[in-house]
């Protein structure tokens, strides 16, 4: 059971990637589980067409339908990705993408723990963490937020390659691949646990600050639901 007094490095985060499209269906995941620093357990594999898989998209993550066509639809994962939703917060970068693609499959979750409102629940995939607006805002000085840029920026490319050849097939060991680009967002996440300003913080703040919408942060302050 979580709870709001203990730091967000206490609690499982389960940082999530899919490559496709709305058009196509989810092609392929990522599913990396952090506590701290620390990877809990990975999870990947690729997932059948359900539209049309168009060339443009096949140049940037390399699977057509031909490489996907004797895999399970997505459509068959629910029950692992509601025990994650129900287990930790989902995590990814610039959660939107992911957000829309999981919604367009299940629009909603089990009913599941609200992490930005402590004893609350809800029955959303959300709120996400999000290290594509986490980055920008505690190191605003980066040139850039992309994913690649990010990671080159504090020197985590040999450690993602290393973890890659542990964790993803032989063949999706690069950028624009479900685990290899889950496996980075995670690097990132677990490099904000090495920062004392940082690692002390509650799950609710790590929330709070991965959306950029003032209400919404406003809506999530109410109550107290934020400890300084």
């Amino acid at each position: 059971m979580w709870s709001v007094g203990n730091p967000w490095t206490d609690h499982l985060i389960h940082f999530v990637d899919f490559e496709g499209s709305i058009a196509s269906g989810i092609l392929e995941y990522g599913v990396v589980t952090l506590r701290g620093a620390e990877i809990v357990e990975s999870r990947t594999r690729l997932c059948r067409a359900t539209g049309r898989v168009r060339a443009e998209d096949v140049a940037v993550h390399g699977l057509d339908t031909a490489a996907v066509a004797e895999h399970a639809p997505f459509g068959d994962e629910f029950e692992a990705f509601a025990r994650w939703r129900e287990t930790g917060p989902l995590a990814a970068h610039f959660a939107n993408a992911e957000n829309t693609l999981i919604k367009s499959v299940w629009p909603y979750p089990r009913t599941s723990p609200d992490f930005s409102r402590p004893g609350a629940t809800v029955t959303e995939w959300g709120p996400w963490i999000d290290t594509g607006r986490l980055y920008p805002q505690l190191y605003p000085s980066l040139a850039s937020a992309k994913l690649a840029d990010v990671v080159a920026a504090f020197a985590l490319q040999p450690r993602l390659d290393a973890l890659a050849a542990e964790h993803c097939p032989v063949k999706r060991r690069h950028y624009h691949c479900a685990l290899y680009d889950a496996l980075a967002g995670a690097l990132l996440l677990a490099r904000l646990a090495a920062e004392p300003s940082l690692a002390g913080q509650s799950l609710a703040w790590l929330v709070e600050m991965s959306t950029l919408d003032g209400t919404r942060r406003d809506e999530m302050r109410q109550g107290g639901l934020f400890q300084t």
